[in-house]
């Protein structure tokens, strides 16, 4: 028995449907939505997600300096004399987790009565490192300082009160040395490796995930905001405001981008907010052209025309008639307009002037290891530069994806025959 595949009823299918199907022709472009979907998953996560769950993911380890991807080391965890209040999830997604442990990066441990014994790793050949002594207790409990650690030799035990516990606590120095080697001992392993202040590269690359699409997704609001309503004036009004709207595109247009990007980071200071003030005041002049010149076409159509006879206001024949009817273009702008934030944000990260450390800036860290590119270190500056050019692609794609899905001229949604 042969099934004949239901043809698409063309007709009756929705704008949005018939815009969605043909993009999903383009293998392209879908494989850059997948890349974007992805690396919006990893924004929204965030730091629940990451190894190193500390704000910015700035957890440094000097003596960790450079480590090869898939380097291990193991860390002595010692509690810290401090109350722990509860965290949400959603706290510790957004802005990370304090640390409630010291870490002590370990060459070789011992036990010695109620102390742990231990020499820091260094990475040098002959280790050498900084040597500590530890209270068990001390390491595995936060103490209560006001109270002294007290040891009694012939029962070989531990007496102590822990902060926020009025109860006093007695342990067997035996019990307390396998509750350290259980808990208190941790292999890491680097995934990617460490960076030049010895911090999890991994962690940082998806942190400084969400700050691209960040500056992207705030970038392009403004600069949409701002190039629909300036475009709508001039192309609806025409005539004076028409001509001051085009002068001053005109303006804006002839500076170039980058330059005028320092000049508002040089006047609104260094950080991220300011990149995004800074990106999305320089984009939205492409959007006012385009935006312009669809509705210099559209506002003589006869809907205009029976708008303005019935006796709709300008503003509302704009809003809910005529910008309805540009926006395909201005979705493709978006979504160009996103990749060139992404980049302009890298480009002035790089220089300095963008993300300040330790925010984990993709081009931040591309300026801080390139001049290890021509060693054997290179891909410390390579992987955050791939990962620039992998979204900016994956948007770029999208784009045009949308742009010719978009484009009702190009009707190739013909059935096939006998289908």
């Amino acid at each position: 028995m042969f099934f004949r595949r239901k043809p698409i009823d063309f007709e009756s299918e929705s704008l949005s449907a018939q815009t969605w199907r043909r993009f999903k022709r383009n293998k392209l472009s879908m494989l850059g939505l997948i890349v974007i979907i992805i690396s919006c998953i990893i924004s929204i996560l965030g730091y629940l997600i990451t190894p190193d769950r500390t704000p910015y993911a700035n957890d440094q380890k000097p003596e960790l300096h450079i480590k090869d991807p898939g380097f291990t080391a193991r860390f002595l965890l010692s509690r810290r004399n401090d109350p722990v209040s509860d965290q949400s999830i959603f706290k510790t997604m957004l802005i990370g987790r304090f640390d409630p442990y010291d870490a002590y990066t370990l060459h070789v441990y011992l036990f010695k009565q109620q102390y742990v014994l231990v020499e820091e790793y260094t990475g040098n050949k002959n280790n050498k490192g900084t040597k500590t002594q530890l209270n068990i207790a001390d390491v595995v409990y936060a103490v209560d300082s006001k109270s002294p650690i007290q040891y009694d030799s012939i029962k070989n035990t531990l007496s102590f009160y822990e902060i926020g516990n009025s109860n006093k606590i007695t342990k067997t120095v035996a019990e307390l040395r396998k509750t350290l080697q259980q808990n208190n001992i941790v292999t890491k392993r680097y995934i990617l490796g460490t960076d030049l202040l010895g911090r999890d590269l991994l962690s940082r690359l998806l942190i400084g995930t969400r700050i691209s699409l960040s500056v992207g997704l705030v970038s392009v609001i403004i600069s949409i905001f701002i190039g629909i309503l300036l475009g709508a004036i001039a192309g609806y009004y025409r005539g004076s405001t028409d001509s001051f709207i085009m002068w001053l595109i005109n303006v804006v247009w002839s500076i170039p981008t980058l330059l005028l990007v320092i000049a508002i980071t040089l006047v609104l200071g260094k950080g991220i907010i300011q990149v995004f003030i800074a990106v999305g005041l320089t984009m939205w002049v492409d959007v006012a052209r385009i935006v312009r010149g669809q509705i210099l076409s559209i506002r003589e159509k006869e809907f205009v025309e029976a708008g303005r006879a019935l006796g709709f206001r300008n503003m509302r024949i704009i809003l809910r008639h005529i910008l309805p009817n540009v926006m395909g273009p201005v979705v493709v702008m978006a979504a160009s307009n996103f990749a060139a934030a992404i980049l302009t944000e890298a480009g002035l990260s790089f220089l300095g002037i963008g993300a300040q450390p330790p925010v984990p800036s993709w081009g931040e860290m591309t300026n801080a290891h390139h001049g290890y590119i021509l060693m054997d270190k290179a891909w410390l500056a390579f992987i955050p530069g791939i990962a620039i050019m992998i979204l900016v692609l994956s948007f770029m794609l999208v784009g045009n994806g949308l742009r010719d899905a978009l484009d009702t001229r190009s009707m190739d949604d013909k059935p096939i025959a006998g289908s």
